[in-house]
């Protein structure tokens, strides 16, 4: 490689896996509000409210059911074939499943095919997003300059809130027509401009170059048979610590930006416009505090600023409703934003602190493991969980803020078991570099 391109092939590989990652993030963000806000009327209708809006977050959760399975084999591809593939193919996927769901016929065309055919596109799009996360963070991270791993490792992070951005902004330009146009055709135009920015997405990933640790290892003749079986045999504990760390990071913002939209719209009368305004200027402050929290880890220690981030967001949660309770918009974004931002920090800076527990052989496979489990077991779960919590304490906020605290202690635990795990690695490779020396 010319020293051109080494100087800026991981400012490129950075900016494609923050652009491709926004564009994934855009389609699986465009379900969550559209499960928020019309699935359930469209493809599970009933007289009750809440029964639709279960069987909306229903299909939700089962999007989550195949992001392990599907980790597992991206990360095995991954680590024998390369990051650049598997993320090609990943958007690929994501962006039919999405267009899909747009063309869709709702249950009054053709009844029960309809939630059916929601329900496999829906699973489509786990495997689609089970894939990427891993590829991308490794694609920014292993370009990197020494010592800079964990501000690129963030990039792909930040793909997260501009997804969610380009969300918003769709469903708040089609949430402006009258009710019975956006229930007829208004909710499928954000799904369908998802085909646009498929064809964005892989022509940006396509002038990236691979990995080029992984490229070492193809050199070295040191890619593993079978990567998963490996990590699984080896690496079970840093894949459950890295797994119960990244829990408010991936659950929190399904907490704030998918559940709220329901509660508030559903409990405290508020129109749907109205929230997604409110959450547009919230995840505009999310996105400019995340690469903030990465170069603060980067300079104070990955391990102390997360612990002080989870122990922080135990707390908000309890802010954040009485604000929101109010129902004025500057408080409303105020109580949201502070929440967002400090369980953003941990989201921005988990990737880069993840990533060296797992050598460079499984990592592929270790990362998305992890992160994978979390997001079935904690974020699939999180909207169900909120609207059963909601429905059982109408008026009672505080259930909620318990339940959101409980999230960010289980990370807590985490990130203090994943730390101590990344030490004791350290303290190793010391040891064995003092015996070769010897």
């Amino acid at each position: 490689m010319s020293p051109s391109e080494q100087t800026h092939q991981p400012v490129r590989a950075a900016t494609a896996a923050f652009i491709g990652t926004a564009v994934e993030f855009y389609d699986y963000y465009t379900y969550a509000t559209a499960a928020a806000l019309v699935l359930g009327e469209v493809f599970f209708p009933s007289s009750n409210h809440f029964l639709s809006t279960m069987a909306s977050f229903g299909t939700f959760f089962v999007g989550f059911i195949a992001r392990p399975l599907s980790g597992a084999v991206f990360g095995h591809l991954g680590d024998k074939l390369g990051r650049k593939k598997m993320l090609l193919l990943t958007m690929f996927l994501m962006g039919i499943a999405t267009t899909g769901i747009g063309l869709l016929p709702g249950y009054a065309s053709i009844g029960i095919w309809a939630p059916i055919s929601l329900v496999l596109l829906r699973i489509l799009q786990g495997i689609a997003v089970g894939g990427e996360w891993g590829g991308a963070v490794l694609m920014a991270s292993e370009h990197a300059p020494t010592g800079r791993k964990t501000f690129f490792a963030s990039f792909p992070q930040m793909g997260s809130p501009a997804g969610l951005i380009l969300s918003l902004v769709s469903f708040r330009l089609v949430t402006s027509l009258d009710h019975a146009s956006f229930v007829a055709w208004g909710w499928r135009l954000p799904f369908l401009a998802s085909f646009v920015l498929l064809l964005i997405g892989m022509a940006i990933r396509l002038g990236v170059k691979e990995s080029p640790e992984f490229e070492q290892l193809r050199k070295n003749r040191e890619v593993l048979k079978s990567p998963v079986k490996e990590v699984l045999r080896t690496a079970w504990y840093p894949i459950v610590m890295a797994a119960m760390a990244t829990t408010i990071g991936s659950a929190g913002f399904f907490f704030t930006n998918t559940f709220m939209i329901s509660y508030v719209t559903g409990y405290l009368g508020m129109s749907k416009s109205f929230i997604l305004d409110c959450l547009f200027v919230v995840t505009l402050i999310q996105l400019a505090s995340q690469p903030v929290s990465a170069l603060l880890a980067q300079r104070v220690g990955e391990t102390r600023f997360l612990t002080c981030a989870a122990l922080l967001s135990m707390l908000t949660p309890y802010p954040m409703f009485l604000l929101v309770k109010t129902q004025n918009p500057v408080a409303i974004v105020a109580g949201i934003s502070f929440a967002v931002v400090v369980l953003s920090a941990v989201y921005a800076v988990i990737a880069g602190f993840m990533t060296p527990a797992f050598p460079t052989q499984v990592r592929y496979s270790g990362i998305s493991i992890a992160y994978q489990l979390c997001a079935t077991i904690a974020g699939g779960t999180t909207p169900l969980i909120g609207t059963a919590l909601a429905q059982n304490y109408k008026g009672e906020w505080l259930p909620l803020a318990i339940f959101f605290s409980v999230l960010s202690a289980v990370s807590l635990v985490g990130i203090v078991g994943l730390g101590r795990y990344r030490k004791g690695i350290r303290a190793g490779e010391t040891r064995a570099g003092m015996c070769e020396v010897t």
